[in-house]
């Protein structure tokens, strides 16, 4: 189902929403618990400041994760991420709560995941991304595919990709010249 750069390009120029799974998308997809039962995640800088670029251009953004954690509400917020659905394994019935809270239409949503769970919506949205360490079922049935590991860049690529496709990338880099 993988797509050309032109029409991924298409399908990207129509986004409002850029929604993110976290764990392999936003992180490498390890988990890491301390003895205490602490648990820790390591979250790219690279991805983080796409996020923010992609928000400043004027596209919401929005988190649904599987897993419930105090750190990824505190990522959200600082990236400021719009979003937060956390603890939802039904990742379809989340995004049709999210377009509650958001009307948007489908084919002006873009999802980026990695595992069998995000399947669902990738499928369903206007442009659905796998990462490129995603499960290889979902890099087959993705509209795309990212060169870059989810926690590596991944995020970064998506959101400069729809950033591209409308317009807004080069002035976005262009500030920090």
């Amino acid at each position: 189902m993988n797509q050309t750069p032109k029409q991924l390009t298409e399908r990207a120029r129509a986004i409002r929403l850029a929604i993110f799974d976290v764990d392999g998308v936003l992180t490498d997809g390890r988990l890491f618990f301390m003895p205490d039962g602490t648990e820790f995640k390591s979250f790219n800088t690279l991805d983080g400041h796409g996020i923010k670029m992609l928000i400043a251009s004027g596209v919401e953004t929005a988190i649904i994760s599987g897993r419930k954690s105090p750190l990824v509400e505190r990522r959200a917020a600082a990236l400021g991420i719009q979003h937060l659905i956390q603890g939802r394994e039904d990742k379809l019935t989340a995004l049709g709560e999210l377009r509650e809270r958001v009307p948007v239409e489908l084919d002006e949503i873009a999802f980026l995941g990695d595992d069998l769970p995000d399947l669902p919506v990738i499928r369903r949205v206007g442009l659905g991304i796998a990462v490129a360490s995603a499960d290889g079922f979902v890099r087959k049935h993705a509209h795309g595919v990212t060169l870059a590991n989810g926690g590596a860049g991944a995020a970064r690529e998506f959101c400069e990709l729809i950033m591209q496709a409308q317009g807004t990338l080069e002035a976005a880099q262009a500030a920090y010249l």
